[in-house]
Formats: C-alpha cells, structure tokens, sequence
C-alpha cells in the first residue's frame, strides 16, 4: 500500500496511485496526485483543470460512473477533448479526481 504525504497527513493511494478512500479528496490533494502523475508540480492546478476534475468527481458520485471525455467538456464549457488538453489521458484525469479504479473489463472513457 502507498500514501502521498498530503500537509502532514498521510493520503492512502494502491499500487497504482488511485485514492483508497474517494472522501479524503480535495483539490490540494489533487495537486499532489498530480505531482506524482507528472501532470503539475504547481498548485493550485489551474482553474480548466480543477473544473474538469470536479465535473468528473460530480458525476461519479451521481452515476458511479465516469463520463465520457465530450460530455466532460462541454459541461465545463472548455474545448472538446478538454481531457487531453490539459491531462495525458482521461484515465489519469480520473485518477487525480481521486476516482477509484475501475474493473470492469472495458476500457475506461
């Protein structure tokens, strides 16, 4: 088991770095799984990026599900594959929302 070290408290992430626990979030945690990704090693990320992080974050607590990359950018308003944009990969986008591996046996977005 892993851990980012978050303002003195210790964030418990898997193997692969996705958040145990989807409550312990926020967007400064977001800048660290970020920084471990090797998306940003500024905080605060950028506001394009934090809406985006958000929206993903909404609709998965709605649906348990994520979205797909189009929906995610034209309900931030940004520019369609806003995703890409702004993060390698809407799987890694999903990870720094702190959303929890997906097992489903399809390919995620």
């Amino acid at each position: 088991m892993a851990s980012v070290d978050h303002n003195k408290k210790e964030i418990r992430v898997d193997e692969e770095g996705y958040l145990e626990n989807f409550e312990d979030w926020d967007e400064t945690v977001a800048c660290d799984l970020a920084d471990r990704e090797g998306v940003s090693k500024e905080c605060p990320l950028g506001e394009e990026q934090l809406e985006i992080l958000r929206f993903i974050r909404q609709y998965y607590k709605k649906f348990s599900a994520v979205p797909v990359v189009r929906a995610v950018c034209v309900k931030v308003h940004q520019p369609g594959k806003c995703e890409y944009i702004q993060f390698p990969d809407p799987v890694t986008a999903c990870k720094i929302a702190g959303i929890p591996k997906l097992n489903t046996g399809y390919p995620l977005m």
